[in-house]
């Protein structure tokens, strides 16, 4: 196993921690105690998923993912957010940023390998295909999985690993409504067993993005009892 976790973390018992579990499991580990460090380091070698703190000294962790985003290196690479708060503002918060995933303190260890092993996966996957099919395009909104941009009336849209995951999944489906369990089986991947509210904060994040409310979606729309289907800006 050669894939590469880097965690952020200033507690040191914490890091330690995560270290073991996770050098355990086979990963190489890379340990950063601010979020500066980190990227400096990733920016030269990046890693295949980063585990990072959101409250720490200096520059905070959603300053780091937001960071991580806009450089051209490490955009596509799955971050797992870490921290005390437990509230929904702060999980669309982190997420919004550019997380992949949101974890809570305390949190179990196995969980986390769990998750990062979700994400190896769902990452991995998602350079496997090229070519011509894997633009789509509908009401107005493109996606390349090629280069993994997507844009809006030919203005871009930053989306994180996990929403883009979603838009081009609901798009790939557009002509059928696609259930909840369906969703996070293919995007989260068979053995998640966080919070199903996870997949309605990605999906809101992802409405505002585009334009949508739940109230007024014209492009993804809720459809009651099952799930959710792209409807490509029909009002």
């Amino acid at each position: 196993m050669n894939e590469k976790i880097v965690i952020v973390e200033d507690d040191e018992s914490i890091r330690m921690l995560l270290e073991v579990a996770l050098s355990s499991n086979g990963y190489k580990t890379k340990g950063f105690d601010n979020a500066k460090s980190a990227l400096e380091y990733m920016h030269n070698e990046p890693p295949h998923v980063v585990v990072m703190d959101i409250m720490m000294d200096g520059m905070s962790g959603i300053e780091a993912v937001r960071a991580m985003r806009s450089s051209k290196e490490l955009k596509v690479v799955p971050v797992i957010m870490l921290t005390a708060k437990d509230t929904e503002l702060d999980k669309i918060i982190g997420l919004d940023s550019g997380a992949d995933d949101y974890m809570t303190k305390p949190f179990s260890v196995l969980e986390l390998c769990a998750r990062v092993r979700a994400q190896l996966r769902r990452h991995g996957g998602a350079d496997q295909t090229d070519g011509s099919e894997n633009v789509l395009e509908q009401g107005g909104v493109r996606l390349d999985g090629n280069v993994r941009e997507v844009s809006k009336d030919s203005e871009p849209i930053t989306l994180t690993f996990k929403e883009f995951e979603l838009l081009k999944f609901l798009m790939e489906n557009s002509s059928r409504a696609v259930s909840r369990e369906e969703l996070i089986a293919k995007i989260w991947g068979d053995d998640y067993f966080g919070e199903t509210r996870t997949l309605d904060i990605h999906i809101g994040t992802l409405r505002q993005k585009l334009g949508d409310t739940a109230d007024n979606s014209n492009y993804i729309k809720t459809v009651r009892g099952i799930g959710y289907r792209f409807v490509g800006g029909i009002k």
